[in-house]
């Protein structure tokens, strides 16, 4: 593998994760966004899914966004009687989405984040060498 691959590899990876950083943050954004009518559905937490898949300009395998999609589970309740979205036993559909979660899922892109960003600089590093060594 030649450095400008490597360069582009760590590069993809650096946009996946920051497309994965968007998620987390709209997903943080809208964790207490109800419906706006009675008995309507809240907002639904976004889960993003990678692929790795073969580059043949690069002739290697990088990774992308596969989906973006919507967690299934189940939204909790909470009594609100006095919210607009409430039902006619006063509870309310939350969002769901779980902070604790989001945070972890934050901190795994942000460490990969660094990583691939550490592997650009290197690379960058050795290619700056290269070029001074046939100076």
């Amino acid at each position: 593998m030649d450095l400008t691959t490597a360069l582009n590899i760590s590069a993809r990876g650096m946009d996946v994760e920051a497309t994965r950083l968007r998620v987390v943050a709209e997903n943080m954004a809208n964790q207490d966004t109800t419906a706006n009518t009675p008995g309507g559905a809240p907002y639904r937490r976004k889960t993003i899914t990678f692929e790795n898949k073969m580059d043949k300009a690069l002739g290697a395998e990088t990774v992308r966004v596969k989906q973006i999609g919507r967690d299934q589970s189940a939204f909790t309740k909470r009594f609100d009687p006095s919210n607009p979205a409430a039902d006619a036993q006063g509870y309310v559909q939350m969002p769901n989405v779980d902070p604790f979660v989001e945070l972890m899922d934050m901190r795994d892109a942000e460490h990969i984040y660094a990583t691939n960003l550490a592997v650009l600089q290197t690379t960058r590093t050795m290619l700056q060498r290269v070029i001074n060594l046939l100076q």
